[in-house]
């Protein structure tokens, strides 16, 4: 009879989940060992905890399925934290499996033991601490549905040392996905209406698309009634940013102008997105509570529609079936008016995402380098960010093709790039993954680098040597002039550990080199890095000499 952790494992098998990402540690050994029994599920092994629950995450983005992160208890718990926290911020299914002390020690202030209910009550969907053999696959299987339905996100599964062996039996379970909601035929009839009389629509399209057959559904949706797309924070390819009718996205420094005309539209097509924080630019966009514009919102978890703005159709469903509902077979008969409305709305983009011309004394502009990775990556890439100020060019002017793919944290968690350009990478074996990071998050997790090493994987790590915490100190400029106290960094040799890694490396310091080192990175069908020698005054805020 198969084990505990084999019935654990087994349930994820059937799930079609064929990758997890740990530190190993005592307090799991059992599920371990299980795993040798599991020649289909790859275990990468990681040197942070960190690393594997950002790995795990960025799997599950790319993959649709769970992410799986194996962590000890204690330390390897609450350094995992960050990845609980992205996911959650993020809207991705991620299981984190922690290692708990005996069940006779729970509660006593053992070695190493957390009350992980309270812990990550907060952030993650479901905290399960088990308690009894059999129970490991059942928490497995109902993991599995919490972690994707409603508004995806992540779930912690707590497994004691001396519960992870017992014989139990391998139960044979498949969850099947919720039937698609959608409006009833009245509520379909006045959108309808709607979409025909408006002049100045607008569709705020969010991560729910992120799904197969998702972005054919937004593209044939803003194509047949000639609608503007926005994409919500950090969701650049979710629809071609080369498309006449791609007006930006909602992100951290839209400008005025842009926002202004925004609030213009006369209805607003949320779908797909929470609407949060930056999305709404600090909830003031559309108006709060109670929209001027006629407001749709649409999403599949009722706990969001609805949660910060009063919709005039609040409608708890999948965006995705929304949007081929309100896709004529035909093109309709729109207001003449909306053409010109799409055009304005496209200019102010374009002058927004215009390459910036700006000559730097003190290093290369990014913004430079960023230029050429875009004129290089080929159609199918996968561009995979850290957080930093050396990320703003990317979101700002990169363009993302439709069949190229972002990977960035929506939480704005440092860390995140490296370890994401592994998971990108093992993931789509035959795809370009080009990982550019800043030398703050390097430093966080580049270890993780070593996997494409290990794994031969042809990743192109580009880091940004700025020698500062460059964020913070924008705003320490902005808010404290002069006074810069904990944003300035001393580095490493950079070039250096990369070889000590054992890939190819070159310092870049000059503009004129950046095109030949990317272009010689990307074809070299091997892990490359290159160190820029990046500008920081060209970042921060300009002081007046007058």
């Amino acid at each position: 009879m198969p084990s505990s952790s084999h019935a654990l494992l087994s349930v994820f098998r059937d799930h079609g989940i064929d990758r997890v990402f740990l530190v190993p540690g005592e307090s799991y050994l059992g599920i371990l060992d299980a795993l040798c029994d599991f020649p289909g599920i790859d275990a990468v092994t990681c040197r942070h905890e960190s690393g594997a629950g950002f790995m795990a995450v960025a799997d599950a983005r790319l993959s649709g399925r769970p992410g799986i992160a194996l962590v000890s208890r204690g330390p390897g718990a609450t350094n995992a934290s960050i990845a609980v926290h992205t996911a959650q911020q993020d809207a991705i299914p991620l299981i984190l499996i922690v290692g708990q002390v005996p069940r006779a020690d729970l509660r006593r202030e053992a070695f190493q033991e957390i009350d992980y209910r309270r812990m990550f009550g907060t952030i993650a969907k479901w905290v399960f601490e088990a308690t009894e053999p059999g129970q490991l696959a059942e928490a497995a299987f109902k993991a599995i549905r919490m972690a994707t339905s409603g508004t995806p996100g992540p779930v912690v599964l707590v497994i004691p040392e001396d519960i992870q062996q017992q014989a139990v039996p391998a139960p044979k379970w498949l969850a099947r996905e919720h039937a698609s909601a959608r409006p009833d035929d009245a509520t379909l009839g006045e959108l309808l209406q709607r979409l025909q009389t408006a002049e100045r629509p607008l569709i705020v399209a969010g991560g729910s698309f992120e799904k197969p057959g998702g972005r054919e559904a937004l593209a044939a949706l803003a194509e047949a009634w000639q609608i503007p797309v926005a994409l919500s924070f950090r969701r650049h390819d979710l629809f071609s940013n080369l498309h006449p009718l791609f007006v930006g996205d909602l992100g951290l420094a839209n400008p005025k102008v842009q926002i202004d005309a925004f609030r213009q539209s006369d209805l607003i097509l949320a779908l797909g997105t929470r609407f949060g924080d930056i999305t709404s630019q600090g909830y003031t966009f559309p108006d709060l509570p109670r929209p001027a514009q006629t407001f749709v919102h649409a999403y599949p978890d009722d706990h969001i529609v609805g949660l910060h703005f009063a919709a005039d159709y609040g409608l708890v469903c999948d965006p995705v079936e929304l949007a081929r509902a309100l896709t004529p077979a035909s093109k309709p008969a729109v207001p003449a008016a909306r053409a010109a409305w799409a055009a304005r709305l496209r200019q102010i983009h374009v002058a927004h995402a215009a390459w910036p011309q700006r000559k730097a004394d003190d290093g290369i502009d990014f913004a430079q380098v960023v230029r050429i990775v875009r004129e290089q990556a080929s159609a199918d890439a996968i561009v995979c960010l850290d957080a930093g100020t050396f990320a703003a060019p990317v979101y700002r002017h990169f363009g993302f093709l439709p069949t190229q793919r972002l990977m960035s944290p929506l939480s704005g968690a440092m860390s995140y790039g490296t370890p994401a350009a592994i998971a990108a990478q093992l993931r789509f074996p035959g795809r370009q993954v080009i990982c550019m990071v800043g030398d703050g998050g390097f430093m966080m997790t580049g270890n993780e680098m070593i996997a494409a090493v290990e794994r031969k994987l042809p990743i192109l790590f580009i880091l940004a040597n700025n020698a500062s915490y460059a964020s913070i100190r924008i705003q320490q400029e902005l808010h404290y002039p002069g006074r810069v106290l904990g944003t300035n960094l001393f580095n490493p040799d950079f070039e250096q550990i990369a070889r000590a890694f054992g890939m190819r490396a070159q310092r870049v310091v000059r503009e004129e080199e950046v095109a030949a080192a990317v272009a010689s990175g990307l074809a070299a069908g091997e892990p490359c890095f290159i160190e820029v020698k990046a500008s920081l005054a060209v970042t921060l805020p300009q002081r007046r000499t007058d």
